[in-house]
């Protein structure tokens, strides 16, 4: 078997039942700046980030029910050290049969979803060098080339909202993170 490719935590998603007091109390006590927002289907998505280095560090995601031992996680999301570990991951988890297994392209990150053999899901995901509106989650052809798959994600991150290079983004972001403090 060969070795598991480098990868690091990155960010969590929480499901929450009233998404403007989760926001208010995580930028105005905790400092976080809300970086996107936007609906993903009926879920509405809040991004946060005290980083500007981090798109998000916490995604508040509405739907949490008021039924007790609900699991409030949305997800676990590991950054890749490299496109290739995530193409070698993907791999070993078709050969796993990991269920629900998902390639998709948020424009600022190409990603592959799944879920744990006790139904937690999981993102594993590298950044593009774009940013572009969220939330964003279109289906990812992993048979593609390497060149080719790079090739599509960047004609579509182009083609959507707020497309910019990803520093560009990140320097205002710190701007507004420095009038936030």
């Amino acid at each position: 078997m060969t070795s598991v490719p480098e990868f690091s935590f990155s960010h969590m998603g929480i499901y929450v039942s009233d998404p403007a007091r989760m926001e208010d109390f995580y930028t105005r006590v905790l400092g976080f700046a809300v970086t996107d927002r936007g609906l993903l289907g009926s879920t509405c998505l809040t991004f946060l980030s005290r980083d500007p280095g981090e798109h998000h560090q916490i995604v508040l995601a509405s739907g949490r029910p008021p039924a007790a031992g609900f699991n409030t996680i949305n997800q676990m999301s590991f950054r890749m050290a490299q496109f290739a570990g995530l193409r070698e991951m993907h791999r070993r988890l078709q050969a796993e049969g990991v269920g629900e297994l998902a390639p998709v392209s948020h424009g600022n990150a190409l990603s592959v979803y799944f879920k744990d053999p006790e139904g937690n899901r999981i993102e594993l995901f590298v950044d593009t060098p774009w940013y572009v509106e969220q939330p964003v989650r279109v289906p990812l052809d992993m048979k593609l080339s390497d060149a080719e798959l790079w090739a599509w994600a960047e004609r579509d991150a182009r083609n959507r909202p707020g497309f910019k290079p990803i520093e560009e983004w990140r320097t205002t972001l710190k701007a507004r993170l420095r009038q936030s403090r």
